[in-house]
């Protein structure tokens, strides 16, 4: 078994992050696969909704990002400087505070939903649709906030295979009850908010029945008291994927009003394809920056440097390869998935290809970009992780989206997104080079 304290050379980085790759990839996977029943056995209005108040759910949940990757930071350090008994006080200090603050965001976002929606401008039918979709899927808010910290804490914890396990048992059951409740039964909407909290459930809950018990990993739940400086430093540390997942879902929502106003509601599906399916393509880069951050924060906190210099290169050696890769693929491949999507409806299917083919090249540049946020969060550097994802996703993408559509209508919304990518990288370049001294990375 692979040990968070061995030598990485390329081939052993990537046995250790191919898990939380295909754990990362597995959940888009049947986010996409949610989408396809939605869109082809519901309708194009309901598949409509689901994107434009799924930025508000993701928003709510994105507090496990939070705490597992910021968590991860911290508890990794901790073992790399010999501390198990404190590094599980932590670990278990994070879950329990995550799981009050989810029952909290629940009620409240079941209370709040509908002024919200109504708020973001969705109307009619439309409107329905989201408040529906959103009371029946936020109660299983607190599993879904656990699942997202569990995929970050199982590589700390040297279990990233049962992360997999976990992953790919969560996303069958939901795969399972989409085909079940939306295709065979034909509740649409309601089957698919269903299938998705229950998937969240098992998501959730089979983690906290193995870190509960006596187990082989390096973590677990303990007894814990509260420790204010720990939460904060968690905090801190994951910063950067809060204000990451925020920005990202309040831009969600200003790339659905632009939609509207140049597209309507084919332009809010359209992107809603382009999301769903740059899930699957952003998950190798976010999967490999979740695998390989236990790694950098163990030999950051042994004070192993030229560990560190060995991790940096390969991994952007690496992520320069996934790109091309991905890049190539995207293109190949976006009308293939945008008929699989929307092939009835011929003038949302001729937007959404249209649409792939500028959005592929985004994938070019993105992968530097969320590796270099996650290695300064590694480094419990989260000042300088927030604002590479700062600068990323809301600063350089609203801006973006704000100009390009008065120059080029919507091709200008799609062309946003690669400008706001390319203008990260070029942050994250800088940020890298000014930080070599401190951190003896380079």
């Amino acid at each position: 078994m692979i040990q968070l304290s061995d030598h990485f050379n390329y081939k052993r980085l990537l046995r250790f992050t191919f898990p939380s790759i295909i754990m990362m990839v597995f959940t888009s996977i049947y986010g996409v696969v949610d989408g396809f029943f939605v869109s082809n056995f519901a309708g194009k209005i309901p598949f409509a909704a689901i994107n434009f108040i799924m930025p508000v759910l993701m928003i709510l949940g994105c507090i496990g990002f939070m705490f597992g990757t910021g968590g991860s930071a911290l508890i990794s350090k901790t073992m790399g400087e010999g501390d198990t008994k404190k590094a599980n006080e932590v670990f278990s200090l994070i879950v329990y505070v995550s799981i009050l603050l989810g029952i909290l965001f629940a009620v409240l976002g079941v209370a709040f939903i509908r002024p919200i929606a109504i708020l973001l401008g969705a109307k009619g039918e439309m409107l329905e649709n989201c408040v529906l979709y959103g009371r029946i899927i936020l109660p299983a808010l607190p599993f879904f906030i656990l699942q997202f910290e569990f995929q970050c804490l199982f590589a700390t914890a040297a279990k990233p295979n049962l992360g997999l396990y976990i992953t790919v048992a969560s996303g069958v059951t939901n795969m399972f009850l989409d085909a079940l409740f939306v295709g065979a039964f034909r509740w649409g909407l309601v089957g698919a908010a269903a299938a998705t909290a229950f998937s969240q459930f098992v998501g959730g809950i089979l983690p906290l029945i193995y870190f509960g018990r006596k187990n082989t990993s390096l973590i677990r739940l303990v007894k814990c008291k509260f420790d204010g400086k720990a939460l904060l430093k968690t905090c801190t540390n994951g910063a950067s994927e809060l204000m990451s997942n925020i920005s990202m879902s309040i831009v969600g929502m200003l790339y659905n009003a632009q939609l509207m106003k140049y597209a309507g509601e084919d332009g809010v599906a359209a992107y809603g394809v382009l999301m769903y399916v740059s899930m699957i393509f952003q998950a190798i880069f976010i999967g490999y920056a979740v695998g390989a951050a236990p790694v950098v924060g163990y030999h950051y906190g042994a004070q192993n440097r030229e560990e560190l210099k060995g991790l940096l290169k390969q991994s952007m050696i690496l992520i320069g390869l996934f790109s091309i890769v991905m890049c190539i693929a995207g293109e190949t491949l976006g009308g293939p998935l945008s008929r699989l999507y929307v092939g009835y409806d011929e003038e949302l299917l001729k937007i959404t290809i249209h649409a792939f083919a500028i959005f592929s090249i985004s994938f070019l540049f993105s992968g530097i970009t969320i590796f270099g946020s996650s290695f300064f969060t590694a480094l419990n550097d989260g000042l300088t992780s927030a604002l590479i994802s700062f600068l990323r996703t809301m600063v350089f993408q609203i801006a973006a989206v704000m100009v390009f559509p008065i120059l080029w209508e919507l091709a200008g919304i799609w062309w946003s997104i690669v400008a706001a990518e390319v203008m990260a990288v070029m942050v994250t370049i800088v940020l890298l080079f000014m930080k070599r001294k401190k951190y003896q990375y380079i």
